[in-house]
């Protein structure tokens, strides 16, 4: 009885409509993103592996709390900074290292996202943003088979 009136409050609830989680949205192994407030469009890579997200960034100096850096030149190289969050250890088969993480905005498809990102240099691969799970976990699905498939499309997106 009590899995009856339970059932039949959330059909109510939802309007007549069975309440659903919030969809998913399905995007490729590689999207263009928009790094906001920059305005700034570059190719990411979609890892499912990576627990957390990952920007390239040059000429990395930390102040205090704050994080200062250029993207690569070919993506702007204006003078960045942001307060640090927290710190990622990093190891590896030839390293072991700390990176600064920071928070930044986001428009991956249509999703405005605020997300924690580590800073590193990523000039030895091809894309200058690695998209973990921190970020896909609540809000997407990829897609193996697909790249390029949901281009940024947030709400006041900056002119390109």
């Amino acid at each position: 009885m009590k899995t009856v009136v339970f059932f039949t409050l959330l059909f109510f609830l939802g309007g007549g409509q069975p309440l659903m989680a919030q969809e998913k949205i399905t995007i490729g192994l590689v999207e263009e993103i928009i790094l906001l407030p920059w305005g700034v469009r570059i190719p990411a890579r979609i890892d499912t592996g990576a627990a957390v997200s990952s920007l390239d960034v040059r000429g990395l100096t930390v102040k205090g709390k704050i994080a200062e850096f250029k993207l690569p030149a070919k993506y702007g190289s204006s003078l960045i900074s942001v307060p640090i969050v927290g710190w990622q250890k990093v190891r590896s088969a030839e390293s072991r290292e700390r990176r600064p993480i920071v928070e930044i905005d986001l428009c991956v498809g249509p999703k405005k996202l605020r997300a924690r990102v580590n800073l590193n240099d990523r000039s030895q691969v091809q894309y200058p943003f690695l998209l973990g799970r921190n970020i896909l976990k609540e809000n997407f699905v990829v897609d193996c088979m697909k790249e390029y498939c949901n281009p940024p499309s947030c709400p006041d997106l900056p002119q390109k």
